[in-house]
């Protein structure tokens, strides 16, 4: 897991740092000003400019062993996020191969461009404006990305976090046979977040990790509970979502079940649903993980099938349960020739392999015949019931009535 960047104030007057020394961290300016000071080559010292809230300071030190090319004032009352360079390395290692390749190489010729630069002749012209412009842009993202990471930590820690829970139904019952979980952010500020914006950070930050332990601990134990108050005893099942990050965190599979096994629900109640995309990035390091998941009993979904790799050799290679077919396939049946033939090949597919098939995004009752006219197990969408908390998932499977056409 990463660790929070650490706060640190600095009052109106002091020196955050000085041009010559060896800097080991950077800053994220929170709150307050800060004043840019170069000196000269004949000792005068030239104000290049202030910064406020919301851009970094010191980025070079975590870049390489070069001494720090300003001093930096506190012109108001600082309160800074701390980087430190062991946090960016570790960071850095964990991107994607060629994000990583582009990062080094962009921040190496940016330092070489300093180190060309006549810092002595200095002026107000330069560097240039736009050039200023494009790279605050650039820091302006990245800064809030950090503080979305952080602000979810601390939401994480504070219980204001939460998952939902839409419903699977069986198609030839009509009943559910279990749910999704879904996970949720309400920020006491700026509202809902969107998972395809908050999730994205997370799993970039490393905090998915931690994240998803919490999400499959919770989901393990709103199953208990749903079942206990729904006249179930092990007969649903709970779908909880997995990254690439947390297949390669450290005893991934002894974490999953100890958390299990501590919720004294059944290991084949829990589908670990994951994309193409993270078997196609560790192949091997995925199937080990997978085998030993399927050895302990646990399922495995392959979420928005259809929609990654051409190759479906793969499904050889992988223990895999359960096809979930992407709900824009779903969502064109009736309108494009092309996505009713995928889906009528996926579910044939699941059904020569012995594979579950479960149709996402369903919200028409022609689509739901149609999808069990062709064969297909399961449906999940906004047909049958949308994501919902956990108490009113318990009303809602009180109330439940088949459905039938």
């Amino acid at each position: 897991m990463v660790s929070p960047e650490t706060k640190k104030t600095f009052k109106a007057g002091e020196v955050i740092m000085s041009q010559g020394d060896q800097g080991e961290s950077a800053y994220i300016i929170e709150d307050g000003t800060v004043e840019i000071i170069i000196e000269k080559s004949d000792g005068s010292e030239q104000s290049v400019g202030t910064r406020g809230p919301g851009t970094m300071i010191g980025e070079m030190a975590i870049v390489d062993n070069a001494p720090r090319t300003a001093t930096v004032k506190a012109v108001r009352d600082c309160t800074l996020l701390e980087i430190t360079k062991e946090d960016f390395s570790r960071r850095l290692e964990a991107a994607d191969p060629v994000l990583r390749m582009t990062t080094q190489v962009i921040l190496t010729r940016y330092r070489d461009m300093l180190t060309r630069a006549d810092i002595s002749n200095i002026n107000n012209n330069w560097p240039p404006a736009e050039t200023l412009e494009l790279v605050y842009a650039d820091e302006t993202d990245a800064v809030e990305t950090i503080k979305m990471a952080n602000e979810f930590k601390t939401s994480l820690e504070k219980n204001e976090i939460n998952l939902h829970y839409q419903p699977i139904v069986n198609f030839q019952s009509g009943k559910i046979s279990g749910f999704e979980a879904l996970m949720r952010w309400e920020h006491p500020v700026m509202g809902f977040v969107s998972p395809d914006i908050f999730i994205p950070v997370i799993e970039d930050s490393g905090l998915i990790v931690e994240a998803s332990k919490w999400a499959l601990r919770e989901a393990c134990n709103s199953l208990k509970r749903i079942e206990s108050q729904t006249g179930h005893d092990r007969e649903l099942h709970m779908s909880v979502n997995f990254s690439s990050t947390d297949f390669s965190s450290e005893n991934f599979v002894e974490t999953v079940y100890n958390i299990i096994s501590e919720s004294d629900v059944s290991p084949n109640q829990i589908h670990l649903e994951i994309t193409e995309r993270l078997l196609m990035q560790q192949p091997d390091n995925a199937r080990e993980t997978l085998l030993m998941c399927q050895k302990a009993g646990l399922g495995i979904s392959i979420d928005d099938f259809g929609t990654g790799y051409s190759s479906l050799s793969y499904l050889h290679y992988f223990p895999i349960d359960t096809l979930k077919i992407d709900r824009s396939f779903i969502m064109n049946m009736h309108k494009d020739e092309g996505s009713m033939e995928l889906v009528k090949s996926i579910i044939a597919l699941g059904k020569n392999l012995k594979m579950a098939i479960v149709a996402e995004g369903v919200e028409e009752k022609e689509e739901a015949k149609l999808l069990r006219e062709l064969g297909c197990d399961l449906a999940q969408g906004y047909f049958y019931a949308k994501p919902m908390a956990e108490k009113d998932l318990i009303q809602t499977m009180r109330d439940w009535e088949t459905v039938e056409f």
